[in-house]
């Protein structure tokens, strides 16, 4: 019996050996997969734990003009955001907190009545001593952390102009939209320890360090851009007008010094504008209109440079002409008898614009609309500039033709305009309008914009001659409204008729408009005031040609050009 039990005692030891050797065996191996075979793997995720690896947002470029104005730059405000695990007494946590947030305290409490790792920040654009005074709260499960914001010191000034930034950072419309990729700069990562209560330490050095975006100078001239919307919105209220834009560009190279649009927005709070997205667009350059009667200068100086007509060519025209079966009236519907090319201009007659452009021919005159740039974009450096609308010459009857002499069928920006304009008067050429004047990266280096001659497209005697004549259209024609005392201005007034979706056009309406550059023998700008559906004037002479003239006359007072006569 002893002998049995003996037995089965060494048997039971013998298993208990053999499972303690399988065991060290086990563990053996195990050793050896974690400190040779998936060392590199254990490692990662013990790092994981401790070290964080953080993304560093760069600084977004500035916009400015020369004299060192921002328009837009980058301020810092705080968020608050909570972590609702990390939180014991969330009631009594909500109480506390939600005074200093403005917020109920059952709106917070319903928020944070959970155990979620991560909810979206619970208020943001905290300036520094709001977030001060939350942080001394001292609450568990509260962080206070500082973000970027985008700023328009000058709220509304030259808002279509700049456009804005959305909450995702990207730039919108205007500037901030065509040079988004030069204004953000690249994104960096820092890497950084975490104590065991998650606490950042012993930060190392740059995994890629951000670099900032790149600020555009601008050519802008911020006093005159002030004065240019106070003169429009002046204009709106006294007209009634829907909206209006005057844009002033210099005549010698493009460089656009004041754009501005009415009906407006702020940069800093452009979602107030609660959905309506046709607010952002410029109508400087995303939006045509039938010109009307400034186009009548261009179809003249075509004419001039070809030969064909002198401003002393003196032809006698009646009240109407036909066209194609089509009958064209003068806008006064009355017969303005024998004149000299000159006093065709004076008078606004469509009857004689006809007969330049019959001289000129179908192809001429298309080629000379497409040479002063309206059969494509400028190339404006701001974002979703308009495609232009004129027919192509294999569409062009002769009553496109006539009806294109007086501004009718044709469709064009204000921006492509006043480009045409600078060009009648600088002798010829057309320039690209733009408004950065230079790129300064985040190291102070300095890259400048060079004016760009797109083409000649009049010659020089040419433009003497169409400037001699649009200066008299100011002293003796429609445009004594611009006129300035001292000084030539050489310009054009339109009003134009307002397209009906239903076809034809609308009864009562128009948009008045004048265009011109001065002084008029050395041109220093030149700009384009128009103003939409006025309620309470029949012509432009009265509504757009004053606000030409208050313009130019603060222009000439505040660059301190001298009178011409």
């Amino acid at each position: 019996m002893r002998a049995r039990q003996t037995g089965i005692l060494d048997g039971r030891l013998g298993t208990l050996a053999r499972a303690i050797c399988l065991l060290w065996v086990i563990l053996a191996i195990r050793f050896f997969l974690v400190s040779v075979i998936q060392h590199g793997e254990f490692a990662a995720a013990a790092t994981k734990q401790h070290v964080v690896n953080k993304e560093v947002l760069p600084q977004r470029g500035e916009i400015l003009t020369e004299r060192e104005e921002r328009l837009a730059t980058n301020i810092v405000k705080y968020a608050v955001l909570v972590v609702p695990k990390n939180i014991q007494e969330k009631e009594r946590f909500a109480q506390i907190l939600a005074p200093e947030l403005r917020m109920g305290v059952s709106a917070l409490f319903t928020l944070i009545n959970n155990d979620k790792l991560y909810i979206p920040p619970i208020k943001k654009g905290l300036t520094e001593d709001e977030a001060e005074r939350i942080s001394r709260l001292n609450l568990v499960g509260l962080l206070v952390l500082p973000e970027i914001y985008r700023f328009f010191p000058e709220g509304q000034l030259g808002a279509h102009l700049l456009g804005f930034v959305n909450a995702e950072g990207e730039g919108q419309y205007g500037l901030e939209g065509y040079y988004d990729a030069v204004l953000r700069g690249f994104k960096g990562a820092v890497s950084f320890e975490r104590d065991p209560k998650g606490r950042a330490i012993n930060f190392s050095e740059s995994l890629a360090p951000a670099k900032n975006g790149t600020s555009l100078v601008l050519t802008l001239d911020r006093n005159l851009q002030f004065m240019v919307e106070e003169y429009l919105s002046q204009a709106i209220q006294k007209f009634s007008a829907d909206a209006g834009q005057v844009v002033v560009i210099d005549a010698k190279n493009g460089e656009i010094l004041a754009m501005a649009s009415s009906p407006t927005f702020d940069p800093n709070s452009y979602e107030e504008a609660g959905g309506n997205q046709s607010l952002f667009l410029n109508p400087v350059t995303q939006s045509m209109w039938e010109p009307g009667s400034v186009l009548k200068p261009l179809a003249m100086a075509a004419a001039v440079n070809e030969g064909l007509v002198s401003p002393e060519t003196t032809e006698t025209f009646g009240n109407s002409v036909v066209v194609d079966g089509w009958t064209i009236n003068t806008a006064q519907n009355k017969a303005f008898g024998k004149e000299t090319m000159t006093q065709v201009l004076e008078n606004s007659d469509n009857v004689a614009m006809v007969w330049v452009t019959e001289k000129l021919g179908n192809e001429r005159y298309y080629n000379y609309l497409k040479n002063f740039g309206f059969d494509d974009k400028t190339d404006v450096d701001l974002q979703g500039e308009a495609d232009p609308q004129i027919l192509p010459l294999s569409e062009w009857r002769n009553i496109q033709r006539a009806t294109m002499s007086f501004g009718q069928g044709i469709a064009i920006t204000p921006l492509q305009l006043v480009a045409a304009y600078a060009a009648l008067g600088n002798g010829g050429k057309l320039f690209w309008p733009h408004l950065v004047k230079a790129f300064v990266t985040d190291d102070g280096k300095r890259r400048e914009v060079e004016p760009r001659n797109v083409r000649q497209v009049i010659s020089e005697e040419t433009s003497k001659k169409i400037t001699a004549m649009l200066v008299s259209v100011v002293e003796r024609g429609h445009g004594k409204r611009a006129r300035v005392e001292g000084y030539k201005i050489a310009g054009k007034t339109g009003t134009a008729q307002v397209p009906s979706p239903a076809g034809g056009y609308e009864e009562g309406k128009h948009v008045g408009s004048f265009c011109g550059y001065a002084p008029a023998d050395q041109p220093l700008f030149a700009m384009c005031v128009k103003l939409d559906t006025p309620k309470n004037v029949d012509w432009a002479e009265a509504s757009a040609a004053p606000v030409f003239g208050e313009v130019a006359s603060w222009i000439f007072s505040n660059y301190n050009i001298k009178p011409t006569e």
